[in-house]
């Protein structure tokens, strides 16, 4: 159905940027980008794609053993529920996966040999809901996983945290094995209003890069340069180093929301990492700790959700500019019709009320882009676009 041209972006030899007009009259594809404002390339190869995460039916490490959760609280009536949910063996995994449950008070020392610090993370976390309950995992199937399966039995804001998952979840249901090195972890949120779910992705975006620029204004360190590239895709010079992946259900009229986020931060070959960034600004010493980014994501989480929640998204758009990739980039689109290609170059000019990246033609047609499901892409992914008449989205058109 959808027609994709290689492309070369910025001198590199890319995958597919496809876009479509939902009628059955014609049909668009991204044939090349062209000039734009200066901004990082948002490309990966092949190779570099799979440096973060590599497919896990490759991996060889399907058969897994007994799976560890440990269970530990910011304060005394957290770990009151870690107990509780120990003594009644509530937690379960999909596919009868077995596991063992322990608090972090009677764990054996050398099962965190190396991984995840939970009192340094939770004293350095200050929220009110967010991240207070903890489970971590030294391997684990996938966050995403644990949370959801188990949503109705956590508190709101309980997140998990794995050393390493080897069934980690993307969008289009691709799976991913995620190494040692990488910040991965999946938190509850729950949400009455269904118009606002889809944005959801967008705050917790910006929340993972101000939490590193709050990281480096506390050390004094540089900024590293530390992009959302939409949907839901963090960069760091030209590179992929991050993501986010939400899923949710409807039960009771509220939106259970499972957040799923995956960062590399120490793994620097062959692609690059948070670290490997910071090292290539400054002589310091320090290293990004997966604890203190977890810590201050939540920390800035919880004000930038208060926020989205009680203003709206539009409250945090200027901000989330700054931080994107795309304002002002120029793409060409071919629209086919019989059997003719046209072509016709489009402007990004920010997001749509629900969400999606509203673009406006030479010709001041405007367009609503809308992914296809699909996050694992070198420039981008697979966009869908309809193009409303004009004044269907002039109204509700952002201010990059």
């Amino acid at each position: 159905m959808l027609l994709a041209n290689q492309l070369r972006y910025f001198g590199r030899r890319d995958s597919r940027f496809v876009f479509s007009v939902l009628n059955s009259s014609s049909f668009w594809s991204l044939s090349r980008i062209v000039a734009s404002p200066p901004t990082p390339a948002i490309s990966i190869n092949e190779r570099e794609r799979r440096r973060l995460f590599s497919l896990s039916s490759a991996s060889g490490m399907d058969a897994s053993p007994t799976c560890s959760l440990v269970l530990s609280g910011k304060t005394a009536a957290e770990n009151e529920t870690a107990k509780l949910l120990k003594r009644n063996d509530t937690l379960k995994l999909p596919d009868d996966t077995e596991i063992s449950v322990l608090l972090h008070s009677e764990k054996d020392k050398p099962l965190e040999e190396n991984g995840f610090r939970i009192d340094l993370y939770l004293n350095a976390l200050s929220t009110d809901t967010f991240g207070r309950f903890l489970i971590w995992s030294p391997r684990v199937p996938s966050t995403q996983d644990v949370i959801s399966h188990n949503f109705s039995n956590l508190p709101l804001g309980a997140v998990c945290v794995a050393d390493v998952q080897f069934k980690g979840r993307g969008r289009s249901k691709n799976l991913w094995e995620s190494p040692p090195g990488c910040l991965m972890f999946s938190f509850t949120i729950q949400m009455e209003d269904g118009r606002t779910v889809p944005l959801l992705q967008y705050v917790i975006s910006l929340a993972i890069t101000e939490a590193i620029k709050d990281i480096c204004d506390k050390e004094g360190l540089p900024y590293i340069d530390l992009k959302i590239k939409w949907p839901n895709d963090l960069y760091v010079n030209d590179l992929k180093v991050g993501g986010v992946l939400c899923t949710s259900t409807y039960r009771l009229k509220k939106f259970n929301v499972t957040a799923g986020i995956g960062l590399n931060v120490e793994n620097d070959k062959p692609s690059t990492c948070l670290n490997e960034a910071l090292t290539d600004l400054s002589s310091t010493p320090y290293k990004f700790r997966k604890e203190d980014i977890l810590a201050f994501f939540f920390n800035k989480f919880e004000r930038l959700y208060d926020v989205f929640i009680n203003q709206g998204f539009r409250a945090l758009e200027e901000l989330y500019y700054q931080t994107w990739l795309h304002s002002g980039q120029r793409v060409v689109v071919q629209e086919k019709k019989e059997d003719q290609v046209v072509e016709n170059v489009v402007t990004i000019q920010g997001l749509t009320s629900s969400g999606y990246l509203l673009a406006i033609g030479d010709d001041n047609q405007m367009c609503e882009l809308h992914p296809d499901g699909n996050s694992d892409y070198p420039v981008g992914q697979s966009i869908n676009a309809t193009c409303p008449p004009v004044s269907a989205l002039l109204s509700s058109q952002p201010q990059a």
